[in-house]
């Protein structure tokens, strides 16, 4: 038993005076204890002084959590020596609304800032590695204008390392086709803004605020009829959600959006984007002949500022928001997080059901909440255009938009060696100068 140190301390008597306590064995046996354990320590120091000694604060390596790096969480870095991918003048496509140096926007920096992940390094695109993991495969871009966004800065940035042929079945630049011949690589873009069925009652007289019905239930046959020969999927959509709809499910209404129709219920975006999403990734599940690699790229926001659209907003900012000045929140987050609850229902149905489908998500909405400095605003257009309508919503190229694609690689090298891409081979490549 421990002596209660109290019992140490002088013990005051009744006619104040102080006694001290009497001596016992206990003042005997602790400073013996004491001296026999330093003894040892020594001895064991001495005879096993090459023994290194582990910090239990340091990661060992046994634990996965450590090598673990979340690529869609982090913030953006100024990087005044990295260079651009491409230019507005490569040997590729760029769609003029996006080509925001050849209209003459004045600031550059918005192309200086690279993505940094909280816990690793975002590697920079390789165009020729991209080109050896996707070797003899077709990459569909299936969504709006925003997914073609992400599309053409692809071609873009591939374009370093090979040319691409324009390939295309029709004129409509909506739905494009690129060849890479060397690679056996063959890169689709299909307009399909809403994934589902839609019509415009009045084809001939349509404007934005014409009331379209979108039948929620029903895939859009301009993406199911080439899903066959397809292999990754990139399913994107948002921005159209918000204008008028009328819905119909099973033939019927079961509501609609800014119809203002009585005795028609109102529904809300959210619950359109939710069945929209939920009908795509149920096809792809139900599909006997897709067994490829699918991608939600997720809600892409805009960043009017100072008004609407039609109303005086704009986006004129010159440098990125910082993660504490600017999160995905109202409107934003649940647009995000309706999209994201319906892909991790669909991926547990398909690994419940052993589908061969493998849906992953590419997760940019964090990365590009904060990114309002990177879209053409009025620098999308001629000088000579009329810009009553800046543009808020798509991403000037080169800028943001590129690092989407540094992400999809990150991604699709990560399916290496599980059965769906085989391991590229590490070449030595000299990279074309084709701006």
């Amino acid at each position: 038993m421990k002596p209660n140190p109290i019992d140490q301390l002088p013990i005051p008597t009744t006619n104040g005076n102080l006694h001290k306590p009497l001596i016992t064995t206990n003042h005997f046996i602790l400073p013996v204890i004491t001296l026999a354990l330093l003894i040892t320590v020594h001895l064991y120091i001495g005879n096993f002084s090459d023994l290194r000694l582990l910090n239990t604060a340091t990661p060992t390596g046994n634990s996965t959590e450590d090598l673990k790096c979340n690529i869609f969480q982090g913030s953006w870095v100024f990087d005044d020596e990295r260079e651009t991918y491409y230019t507005n003048e490569t040997k590729c496509i760029i769609d003029d609304r996006q080509n925001c140096m050849k209209y003459g926007r004045p600031d550059t920096d918005f192309m200086k800032w690279r993505w940094k992940p909280d816990k690793c390094e975002l590697p920079e695109f390789d165009a020729a590695e991209f080109l050896e993991v996707v070797r003899g495969k077709r990459l569909a871009f299936i969504g709006d204008s925003v997914g073609r966004n992400q599309m053409q800065s692809l071609v873009c940035m591939l374009a370093s390392e090979a040319y691409p042929i324009d390939v295309s079945y029709t004129n409509d630049t909506r739905f494009r086709r690129w060849e890479f011949p060397s690679y056996n690589f063959t890169l689709i873009a299909i307009w399909s803004p809403l994934l589902v069925k839609t019509r415009d009652p009045n084809p001939t007289n349509f404007t934005r605020d014409s009331i379209m019905n979108l039948y929620l239930d029903e895939p859009d046959d301009a993406w199911t009829s080439e899903i066959d020969n397809i292999d990754v999927i990139i399913f994107s959509a948002g921005q159209w959600f918000f204008r008028p709809f009328m819905y119909y499910e099973k033939g019927e209404i079961v509501g609609c959006h800014f119809c203002n129709k009585e005795n028609i219920t109102d529904l809300t975006v959210y619950y359109a984007y939710q069945m929209a999403f939920k009908t795509a990734f149920t096809t792809l599940l139900n599909h006997q002949n897709f067994t490829g690699l699918a991608f939600l790229r997720t809600f892409s926001p805009q960043h009017f500022e100072n008004g609407d659209y039609n109303n005086g907003g704009n986006c004129v900012r010159t440098r990125p928001f910082s993660k504490d000045e600017m999160k995905l929140d109202g409107y934003k987050l649940q647009m995000y997080l309706t999209q994201v609850n319906e892909f991790k229902i669909a991926q547990s149905e398909g690994e419940m059901r052993n589908k061969e489908v493998k849906l992953r998500l590419l997760d940019t909405s964090d990365a590009m909440i904060m990114r309002g400095d990177g879209h053409p605003n009025h620098f999308g257009h001629p000088a000579s255009d009329n810009k009553s309508y800046p543009d808020c919503v798509h991403w000037c190229m080169p800028g943001p938009v590129d690092t989407w694609n540094e992400f999809l690689l990150e991604m699709l090298k990560m399916e290496e060696g599980e059965g769906f891409i085989e391991r590229a081979p590490q070449r030595n490549i000299t990279k074309l100068n084709l701006r």
